[in-house]
C-alpha cells in the first residue's frame, strides 16, 4: 500500500536553493543539490521549476540528498515528475544525478551508489571529458521483470474529423491511427481496436508496444491516446510509461516514450531498458541492442540473469539559484492550483511506494 502524503513543512525563505539544468540524451531535469538535507521536494516547488515557459523547464525535478539510512548509497534522488508526482526512478536522472555528485566530488573514483525509490543503483564512469568532468555512464537498472501481454482497447468510439477547410461541430479529434490518413475526412466509427502491450517492470511500470520493423511508422503512433488506454485499464493499476517500438534489426531498437506525469520525452532510461527488454522477449532483438530514440542513442544490455545496463551521456547545461521572490510567488501558485499534494503518491525522503508486483509471464 503505498504511503499517505504529508504536509511539506515550512520552505525558509533565507534558504538558498541552488539548481543545475542537466539532460540525458534529451530527457531534462532540474537538479536541485542539497548536500546538507535543509529543502523539501514539493509538488508546488517541482510543478514551479519544471514550468518551460514561467519556470526553468524540464521533465522533471531532483533533489540530490544524503542518502537514506541503511541503503549504503552514496546519495538519494529525490525525484518528481514535472506534474509533481512522485516518480520511482528515471536512468536518465541516475546518470544525471551521478554526473553531479562525482564532478563535485562529493563521491571519489569512477563509481557511485545512487539511492532511488526503486533500489539502489550503482553507476560507473566509463567515458569522460577532457577537463575530466564526467561525460557518459553505465547504470545497472535492476532486474526486468517481463510480465503478461495485455490487449488494451483503443477503440476509436468517437471519432468525428471533419472534411479539410471544413468548420463542422466535432465531438472529438483524436490523433490519426497509423495507416490513416490525418488530413482526410472520416466519418464518425465505432471500429473495435486493441492493442497487445507487454508489460514491464524495471522498479516502475512499463507498457511495450511493437508497431513493426519500419521506424518510419512510429512518427503515426498517437501515443498520448494509447498512454491514456492503457492508464485506464485494470492491468496497470497506477499507470504505465509507454513506448511504442520498432525493430528494423536484431541490433538496433527504435521508439517513443510516455512518461506518466510528464508527457512524451526526448528519452527515458527505464523506458529504453523497457523497450529492448520487450524486442527481445518477443524474440524481434538480441540481449544487447541500441535502443534510438528521439533524444539520442543509449546501449542496452539485458543479461542472461536478468540484470539491465544502461550506458549513455549525461550532460550539465546551466548553475545557479533560484530568485526568493520568483521562488516564493511562483510555488503560492502552484499551491492554490494544486493544494494538498493533490494526492500525488508519497511523501519526500521518507516514501518509498511499494515495490511493483510484476504478473508472470504469458506465451513468452
Amino acid at each position: 500500500m503505498a504511503p499517505t502524503a504529508r504536509t511539506a513543512p515550512h520552505r525558509e525563505e533565507h534558504l538558498v536553493i541552488e539548481l543545475v539544468k542537466a539532460h540525458g540524451t534529451g530527457n531534462d531535469f532540474v537538479l536541485l543539490p542539497d548536500r546538507l538535507d535543509q529543502h523539501v521536494l514539493d509538488v508546488a516547488l517541482t510543478v514551479a521549476v519544471c514550468d518551460r515557459r514561467f519556470g526553468i523547464g524540464g521533465d522533471g525535478a531532483i533533489r540530490v540528498a544524503p542518502a537514506r539510512a541503511d541503503t549504503g548509497a552514496d546519495v538519494f534522488m529525490d525525484y518528481r515528475n514535472a506534474d509533481g508526482s512522485l516518480a520511482e526512478m528515471c536512468g536518465n536522472g541516475v546518470r544525471c544525478v551521478a554526473k553531479l555528485a562525482l564532478d563535485r566530488g562529493w563521491v571519489d573514483g569512477d563509481e557511485i551508489a545512487v539511492d532511488t525509490r526503486a533500489g539502489v543503483k550503482q553507476v560507473t564512469v566509463t567515458e569522460r571529458h577532457d577537463d575530466g568532468t564526467v561525460a557518459t555512464v553505465r547504470v545497472h537498472m535492476g532486474s526486468a521483470h517481463v510480465g503478461q501481454r495485455v490487449e488494451v482497447d483503443v477503440s476509436p468510439l468517437t471519432r468525428a474529423r471533419a472534411a479539410p477547410g471544413s468548420h463542422a461541430g466535432i465531438i472529438a479529434e483524436p490523433p490519426a491511427m497509423p495507416g490513416e490518413d490525418a488530413a482526410a475526412g472520416a466519418a464518425v466509427t465505432a471500429e473495435h481496436r486493441t492493442l497487445e502491450v507487454l508489460a514491464v517492470s524495471l522498479g516502475n511500470p512499463h507498457a511495450v508496444v511493437v508497431v513493426g520493423s519500419d521506424p518510419a511508422a512510429l512518427d503515426a503512433v498517437p501515443l498520448a491516446a494509447w498512454s491514456a488506454a492503457v492508464a485506464a485499464h485494470p492491468a496497470f493499476p497506477d499507470g504505465a510509461n509507454v513506448e511504442a517500438v520498432a525493430v528494423p534489426d536484431p541490433a538496433t531498437v527504435h521508439g517513443r516514450i510516455h512518461e506518466r506525469g510528464s508527457g512524451e520525452t526526448l528519452a527515458s532510461g527505464t523506458g529504453a531498458s523497457a523497450m529492448a527488454v520487450a524486442a527481445a522477449a518477443l524474440g524481434h532483438a538480441r540481449r544487447a541492442s541500441t535502443v534510438r530514440l528521439p533524444g539520442g542513442d543509449l546501449r542496452v544490455d539485458w543479461r542472461e540473469d536478468g540484470e539491465v545496463t544502461v550506458t549513455g551521456p549525461a550532460e550539465t547545461v546551466a548553475t545557479g539559484t533560484l530568485d526568493p521572490g520568483w521562488l516564493a510567488r511562483a510555488t503560492a501558485s502552484s499551491r492554490r492550483s494544486a493544494p494538498a499534494e493533490r494526492e500525488l503518491r508519497g511523501t519526500q525522503r521518507d516514501a518509498q511506494p511499494d515495490a511493483p508486483q510484476p504478473q508472470q509471464p504469458s506465451g513468452l
